[in-house]
């Protein structure tokens, strides 16, 4: 399994990947908010792939303080082999390089299978506005 910075050559399948599995969400992004989001921070989507397949993808945007993690989707053929954790450990790293002292995510309420996960990695969730964070 290779984590790497997204390039434009991965962008329609990402964009794919949000579509089908990415709820629940108001607004998933197409295609012309990924190629922005690559314009302006090349290195805020990161995309896992194996075998030339796409496997899953996170975005990390920095505000000058902390970090946010948005769109973490796995493929669900890839679920519960580890590409959620090693993303959240690249998207930490990226974290860790801009200077960040807190991590947050973004997570639905009613989404217990994501819940879990951050619960897994450390991350606590803030009862006043509902993000899962993690101070480094």
């Amino acid at each position: 399994m290779e984590i790497r910075r997204a390039t434009p050559e991965d962008l329609d399948e990402v964009v794919n990947l949000w579509h089908r599995e990415g709820g629940p969400t108001s607004f998933p992004g197409g295609l012309p908010e990924a190629t922005a989001l690559l314009h302006r921070d090349p290195d805020a989507l990161l995309v896992a792939r194996s075998d030339d397949a796409l496997a899953g993808s996170v975005i990390v945007g920095w505000d000058g303080w902390r970090c946010h993690l948005y769109r973490m989707v796995v493929e669900p053929s890839w679920r519960r082999n580890g590409v959620a954790t090693l993303l959240v450990a690249a998207a930490t790293a990226r974290a860790r390089t801009l200077g960040a002292k807190k991590i947050d995510a973004t997570v639905a309420f009613e989404n217990e299978g994501a819940i879990s996960f951050w619960e897994q990695q450390d991350f606590v969730q803030d009862p006043r506005d509902g993000r899962w964070s993690l101070r480094l």
